[in-house]
């Protein structure tokens, strides 16, 4: 646009023909140092270690542990140039609908008997190379057995609709237990529970812990499975989450079991008693057993799930 060297027009009057301001082109920009990658490089290396630190404990930590500062307003532009973002809680799903009704938490003086007692569902987020896709599940709080689950790439009150039904085809649960979101206060929801005579509970504003079972589900699947891999499609996180679940249910040991798996117990091999480091045969009255067998009798098969085989 502007010619340095023209034998006739000064740079002067081609910045006043052209509007520009004189001092502008003589600027040189400065080049990058070294200094920029070293940085760079110690924030890549600090945070492939702990992806869950922000730009403020990066700085914080580099400095304290590193030796070398770096303002934690440098680091967040570091990090946006090298697109790199801290794992924190996605988009929020527990946005409650105030124009739908929210149900109180029954569940206070309650602790999970035997299985079908109590049900959890929860949506969690996994962020993906491109965009996120959203997974909720249903579990069970005696066995910790995930009773249904679906992936979706949108929110729609659809795809919670149907990981209830696929739910409800293999038991009904005495209670039913969520967050205040507003796919859990909806009427279709709230119908197609109370329809079959479900108790429908919902966690009170800031008790995170009442629904702590399908958190803990969440953090095991996130930090077993989901961040120690990488998905470029729907279909690779699919498959890899099916793996998982039936890993979770058939295979994996868990503690508070009494290192029994969830399906040893939904399926009533075992009863777990609270405060007890001992395990027994489950002996159950035989009106629970009547309820069992008519519960089960019509268990149908999923696609993405084998089924636990109860013993009556």
């Amino acid at each position: 646009m502007i010619e340095k060297d023209h034998p006739e027009i000064s740079i002067s009057t081609q910045s006043e023909l052209l509007g520009l301001n004189r001092t502008s082109l003589y600027y040189k920009p400065k080049a990058r140092n070294d200094s920029d990658n070293i940085d760079k490089q110690l924030i890549i290396e600090v945070f492939e270690k702990y992806p869950f630190f922000g730009y403020r404990k990066l700085s914080i930590f580099i400095r304290t542990q590193k030796g070398r500062v770096i303002n934690h307003k440098r680091v967040l532009k570091y990090m946006n140039e090298l697109g790199i973002h801290a794992i924190y809680p996605g988009p929020n799903m527990s946005k409650r609908n105030f124009m739908q009704a929210a149900k109180p938490y029954l569940l206070r003086n309650i602790n999970a008997e035997y299985p079908d007692h109590i049900w959890s569902i929860d949506i969690t987020y996994i962020k993906m190379q491109q965009g996120f896709m959203y997974l909720v599940a249903i579990i069970d709080w005696y066995s910790r057995y995930v009773v249904a689950w679906e992936l979706s790439n949108t929110l729609e009150i659809s795809f919670v609709l149907e990981v209830v039904k696929k739910a409800l085809k293999t038991g009904v649960p005495e209670y039913w237990t969520s967050d205040q979101g507003s796919h859990f206060t909806s009427s279709q929801y709230i119908n197609m529970l109370e329809e079959l005579k479900i108790n429908v509970s919902m966690d009170g504003k800031g008790r995170a812990l009442d629904n702590i079972f399908i958190e803990r589900f969440w953090r095991s699947v996130k930090y077993e499975e989901i961040y120690l891999n990488e998905y470029e499609t729907p279909r690779q996180l699919r498959q890899s989450i099916i793996k998982y679940i039936n890993f979770y249910n058939y295979e994996r040991p868990h503690q508070s079991l009494k290192y029994k798996t969830p399906n040893e117990i939904y399926a009533g091999e075992y009863i777990v008693k609270e405060h007890s480091n001992t395990k027994s045969r489950k002996s159950p009255s035989n009106s629970w057993m009547a309820t069992t067998a008519t519960r089960y009798a019509s268990r149908q098969l999923f696609e993405e799930q084998r089924p636990a085989t109860r013993k009556n």
